[in-house]
């Protein structure tokens, strides 16, 4: 793995206006598109966007896509991302498995890891396996960023042989390839996004306190490094991904926590508490819970999945979702995580009655219900912790 420099420096073009030319450069695939449509659609004159472009062409982040005829004039060049020019590792830390993914600028997904993990191992110890796992990813993206450049070699080489020995130069340094803009890791909650400074874990008070991002990104070399909870990596994923408007995703796994999506971004609140939907207390009387309380919705579901009753997890967890729903008038609510993937038309029918349920009461339309499959959604959505803000997306 490279060290920190070319992530860095990646990391160091994400202004507003270079993200929204690269936001438009994604979004318009191998065909490509022209400084003139970039201006006209991102409001900058031609002349930022002509500067924009050279430099992330200079960085290996844009390429020529080919030429298209105009209304007058010489044909147009048109540009477009180069994906594989930069990657991002995202990482699932569970409380007893780690899931990793090597993520494209597209987030296309090129390499995946899994292995068994104890969170309550401790720290030294689950630092070590992030890292080799890290470093493993990381060998295999600077690989490919290297095929990438020489694959862009021959661009390169007609720019220098126009530009002279300065042009060759720069066009060498332009196709030269580069590894990792940075490491996003999803774990339960509670937690300090902002610091990715770790709170009171449910089952692991030890983690209370622990700079996760500052330790792990000590460990990588410099790698710049972003933390937060596995339901809002998910929700930041599904968010990029083109679910709209605003939704609650409930994740069911070795634990409960929802990730919240309102007006489009991630809400995390003022002390990125927010989304610990697995600890409202909906039975006073209840068994106690990890976190300390009693009754919690975790523990009731999680209780019942343990005695083999599906339908009654399923029914605590559309009471939960039920609440949220009259609490933030959200449009969908998605559910997913290993435990709902063991049954997933049980948690759907589920969940799906007692909103219905609701809403008869209530006299209102019922929220949409969805599910969200795929073993490694949190190690994805861990990715974009990296990428989105790269194209001007909620980080």
């Amino acid at each position: 793995m490279r060290g920190a420099g070319g992530g860095a420096n990646l990391l160091a073009l994400r202004s507003h206006n270079t993200a929204l030319v690269l936001d438009l450069l994604r979004t318009a695939g191998t065909e490509g598109i022209s400084r003139l449509e970039l201006a006209d659609r991102t409001g900058l004159t031609p002349q930022a966007v002509s500067k924009i472009t050279a430099r992330l062409r200079e960085e290996g982040l844009a390429a020529e896509a080919g030429r298209r005829a105009s209304t007058g004039g010489k044909p147009r060049t048109v540009l477009r991302l180069v994906p594989e020019a930069g990657h991002a590792v995202g990482v699932h830390l569970d409380r007893d498995e780690l899931r990793a993914v090597l993520a494209d600028l597209d987030g296309t997904v090129v390499a995946r890891r899994h292995a068994a993990l104890d969170l309550g191992a401790g720290a030294e110890a689950v630092l070590g396996r992030v890292a080799a796992v890290v470093g493993e990813l990381g060998a295999e993206a600077a690989e490919a960023a290297g095929a990438a450049g020489a694959a862009r070699t021959a661009e390169a080489a007609g720019a220098a042989r126009t530009a002279g020995a300065a042009g060759a130069a720069g066009a060498a340094g332009a196709a030269g390839g580069r590894s990792l803009l940075g490491v996003g890791v999803a774990l339960p909650g509670p937690l300090d996004h902002r610091r990715g400074v770790l709170h009171r874990v449910t089952g692991f008070p030890e983690w209370d306190g622990f700079p996760l991002r500052d330790a792990l990104s000590e460990r990588l070399g410099g790698v710049p490094v972003v933390v937060d909870k596995d339901t809002n990596a998910v929700a930041l994923g599904l968010a990029v991904g083109g679910e709209g408007g605003s939704f609650a995703y409930l994740h069911l796994g070795t634990g409960l926590g929802a990730g919240l999506v309102v007006g489009g971004s991630v809400h995390r609140g003022p002390r990125t508490g927010a989304g610990e939907f697995g600890h409202q207390v909906v039975q006073l009387d209840g068994p106690p819970c990890g976190c300390g309380d009693r009754g919690c919705v975790e523990a009731l579901c999680l209780a019942a999945v343990a005695r083999g009753e599906t339908g009654e997890a399923a029914r605590v967890l559309g009471t939960g979702a039920a609440n949220l729903v009259g609490l933030l008038d959200i449009d969908r609510v998605l559910v997913g995580g290993r435990t709902v993937e063991g049954a997933p038309g049980v948690f759907l029918g589920g969940v799906r009655g007692v909103l219905e349920a609701r809403a008869r009461r209530t006299g209102e339309e019922c929220v949409g219900v969805g599910l969200v499959s795929g073993e490694s959604r949190v190690a994805e959505g861990a990715a974009q912790l990296v990428l989105a803000p790269v194209f001007g997306q909620d980080g």
